[in-house]
């Protein structure tokens, strides 16, 4: 056998694994809509269209799973569904920064290949998640950022909308309170309000896994911050064996490369998902002082939802084909 780079042989190792790895499975979907739930700041109208808007997106992913779409299609959908929905931190829904505008983020993982595609700080993109997939689909990089990003969306033909295609009240009156906090100084340090992200992971029927993750960042952020929702390892990450979206406090999230940690101990330490979910999620965030949440999904078709928040808007599809939605703990 002729001698092949240690590289080159990880990769076609890598790619073996991944190939023999895949077989018929029962499709399933988990969706997120945000951890940063306040419970006080809910009302039962808030909770009823949040709930709706969760069904619906997962109305819209799971039919395409069941029509043998791959899992890379139903997290696209369920995703766009929530962008569109203003009760959510992103596209439509998406908060303000510090100067007034909407800054978005959004990445995609297909689990059998590996392959990725991100984007960050767009504004004038409608659905981020579409672009994401662009990138990892119609180019040969995986992140791409500001002005950049959307011109590569105009070469590929994407409508670019006008930026005040994102403005709602709501999140609008939350820049203000945020920026009257600042002022005043009575802000309660440590604490970061107003901050939410959607994602969706999926199982299809030939037992591929895909992720991702779309968010508007946190209200009156500055200086071009970016989250870990387009940073893959960090807020996204799908192989073989497990698929995570993360929502949260996203400077945590990087340090820890919270999604695929998930994954690794899954894989290198044969964890089962529970598991390795609750020890980064509610130990090893927490640890550094972050809060949040994760969606997972291995290929075995099982769930995991850990959050250390008030709440988690999700939802999922289980193995038999019933529809949950949920937002606190113990529903």
């Amino acid at each position: 056998m002729p001698h092949l780079p240690r590289r080159f042989l990880a990769s076609l190792l890598l790619s073996l694994g991944a190939v023999s790895m895949t077989h018929a499975a029962t499709p399933v979907l988990v969706i997120h809509g945000g951890a940063g739930v306040v419970r006080k700041e809910m009302t039962p109208e808030k909770e009823k269209a949040v709930r709706a808007g969760l069904e619906k997106a997962l109305q819209a992913g799971y039919s395409a799973l069941k029509s043998g779409a791959s899992s890379l299609d139903a997290v696209t959908r369920a995703i766009v569904v929530l962008e569109d929905d203003p009760n959510f931190n992103a596209g439509k829904g998406a908060v303000f920064n510090h100067d007034g505008r909407n800054e978005l983020d959004a990445s995609i993982m297909d689990g059998a290949t590996l392959r990725a595609g991100a984007v960050a700080n767009v504004h004038r993109i409608k659905n981020p998640i579409e672009l994401a997939r662009a990138v990892m689909e119609k180019s040969e990089h995986v992140m791409l950022i500001e002005e950049g990003a959307e011109k590569f969306a105009k070469s590929i033909g994407m409508h670019l909308v006008d930026p005040k295609y994102f403005y709602t009240e709501e999140r609008w009156k939350a820049l203000q309170q945020a920026l009257d906090e600042e002022k005043a100084k009575t802000a309660e340090p440590g604490k970061t309000p107003h901050h939410g992200t959607v994602g969706a992971v999926a199982l299809d029927s030939k037992g591929n896994l895909a992720a991702g993750t779309s968010t508007g960042g946190m209200t009156n952020k500055r200086f071009g911050r970016v989250g870990d929702s387009p940073i893959i390892g960090a807020g996204t990450y799908a192989d073989a064996r497990c698929a995570v979206s993360a929502t949260g406090w996203g400077e945590y999230y990087i340090r820890a490369t919270a999604a695929r940690d998930i994954c690794a101990r899954v894989e290198f330490r044969g964890d089962e998902l529970k598991k390795a979910a609750d020890e980064v999620v509610l130990g090893v965030i927490p640890k550094l002082g972050g809060d949040g949440g994760v969606i997972a999904l291995d290929k075995d078709g099982n769930i995991a939802m850990p959050f250390n928040t008030d709440g988690m808007f999700r939802g999922w599809v289980d193995r038999d084909g019933k529809t949950h939605v949920a937002i606190y703990a113990g529903e």
